[in-house]
């Protein structure tokens, strides 16, 4: 298996999270500790994933803090893999992602899942980029300007 290049010290603040959630597996698991997995086993179940592989995934998302042990409220043996300030930071990518997939991956006929306000129960409005004066932001509007 070919190691992949670290990012950590790139200076592009897009590169340097990769080393943490650039691959599929972890943002897949951070997406079920989102949805209320925290338990390794349940995981696994979720993901259908080799114990390797979600073993090293866990620890690189605990090594990275986006993810923390702690014993299972239940007083049982077991640990359990619990989201971080820093880890819950993540959801308005993953609801980016979920509306970019179902965009561009997904059929109009299928199925969708809908994110709902917890406390209204009415679906949240889609992510949007926005200027300081509130005009709707695209790629061609911005640029990346150093300090």
């Amino acid at each position: 298996m070919v190691k992949r290049t670290s990012h950590e010290f790139s200076a592009c603040p897009v590169a340097r999270p990769l080393d943490a959630i650039g691959d599929w597996w972890s943002l897949l698991i951070i997406r079920d500790a989102f949805e209320g997995v925290t338990r390794f086993g349940e995981f696994q179940k979720s993901l259908g994933l080799a114990k390797n592989i979600l073993s090293a995934r866990l620890r690189n998302l605990v090594a990275h803090e986006i993810l923390e042990l702690k014993p299972c409220a239940d007083n049982s043996n077991y640990n359990q893999y619990v989201l971080t300030e820093k880890g819950r930071g993540l959801f308005p990518l993953l609801v980016a992602l979920r509306q970019w997939g179902e965009d561009y991956f997904c059929t109009e006929d299928e199925e969708h899942v809908t994110l709902v306000d917890r406390q209204k129960g009415e679906p949240v409005r889609r992510l949007e980029l926005r200027a300081q004066d509130g005009r709707l932001l695209g790629p061609d509007d911005t640029l990346v300007s150093g300090h």
